[in-house]
């Protein structure tokens, strides 16, 4: 078993979704799960994970496509929803590692889908909301969002953004930061 408290997983997800509300009959669920695992020892991103999820409530839309530049064939191509959940479990140790997003609509959004589809939440009860940490250490009164957090760093958007997987590896860009100045909670080595 890894050492305590050293690996972070930071999951960013893309969801169907459509410019107005959602067509009868359809309902918001991923269709890919970003991840980046993030070494907060080392100080360094470790691995980067794509997981297609196939919706089973809905379809993309030309708008999430537009969004996400993800196609109603490629989220057709995914997993189950089930399987990407046991694939974070088994692969990414998901139920004994801490893990990051920014903001709580990834952990809203997998509480949601569990509960609806009767999947085992994959997940253990240590998140942190990466954009409420952000805002605390740089003084500011709104919490940004990612791109702007960036921004605000100093630091590039690297892929696409609204892409769950670039998005995971951007987000885990902040959290190093976050933790070379020893802000980010429960990392090793932290004041």
């Amino acid at each position: 078993m890894e050492p305590y408290g050293r690996y972070l997983n930071v999951v960013d997800v893309e969801a169907t979704c459509w410019a107005g509300e959602a067509p009868a009959g359809q309902v918001s669920e991923i269709i890919e799960i970003g991840l980046c695992v993030v070494d907060l020892v080392a100080r360094e991103r470790v691995e980067r994970r794509r997981i297609m999820v196939r919706p089973a409530r809905s379809a993309v839309s030309e708008f999430c496509t537009e969004l996400t530049g993800i196609t109603r064939q490629e989220a057709d191509g995914g997993v189950s929803f089930a399987e990407a959940c046991r694939t974070l479990e088994r692969e990414h140790l998901a139920s004994y590692r801490a893990w990051a997003s920014w903001g709580d609509y990834d952990r809203r959004q997998f509480e949601r889908q569990c509960a609806a589809t009767g999947v085992r939440y994959p997940f253990g009860r240590r998140h942190t909301n990466a954009k409420a940490v952000f805002a605390e250490a740089h003084g500011l009164r709104r919490r940004p969002g990612m791109a702007q957090a960036l921004e605000h760093a100093g630091l590039p958007l690297e892929g696409r953004h609204h892409r769950g997987v670039d998005d995971a590896w951007n987000i885990a860009a902040l959290i190093l930061g976050l933790a070379g100045r020893g802000e980010w909670p429960d990392a090793p080595g932290a004041p």
